[in-house]
């Protein structure tokens, strides 16, 4: 699979570790930032990873900042955007089968290490369960259409 990654400073150092669990797993990871702990705006790094998820030059993509909330409040602005923010493996299991979140966001100032790990793993191995799950998200796409337009 082909994952676009980011994070802000707070999230630098989880981010590089994920990525190294990724690779591990047999993944090809794109890094768009930041590449220092140095204070940054997540807003320009979420912007990125999901404006390529949206495109399709991705199939995912993760985010990581201090609490995830910001991450996801933006990355969910785009079109075809299902971003989820989980900082447990029973909400990263569900907005895989439920909702085919394409964009994972973590908090790092939120979760260890350890936990984003089996995170990242369950929701990247999670497969999207389809069925009554497809009509609700053809609701969510109606919607965003309506709200593009007006």
């Amino acid at each position: 699979m082909n994952i676009a990654i980011a994070s802000d400073h707070a999230g630098y150092e989880m981010k590089n570790f994920i990525k190294n669990v990724l690779f591990e797993m047999g993944h090809k990871v794109i890094d768009m930032g930041t590449d220092s702990s140095c204070s940054v705006d997540y807003p320009d790094y979420a912007e990125a990873v999901a404006k390529a998820i949206s495109e399709g030059l991705y199939e995912r993509g993760i985010l990581i900042c201090g609490t995830g909330i910001g991450m996801s409040i933006v990355a969910n602005k785009f079109k075809n955007i299902r971003a989820a923010l989980c900082n447990d493996i029973f909400t990263a299991k569900m907005s895989r089968l439920h909702n085919n979140a394409n964009i994972l966001c973590i908090g790092a100032r939120v979760i260890g290490i350890g936990v984003a790990e089996e995170i990242v793993k369950t929701w990247i191995n999670t497969p999207f369960e389809g069925e009554r799950h497809v009509r609700r998200l053809d609701k969510i796409n109606l919607i965003e259409r309506k709200v593009i337009k007006e």
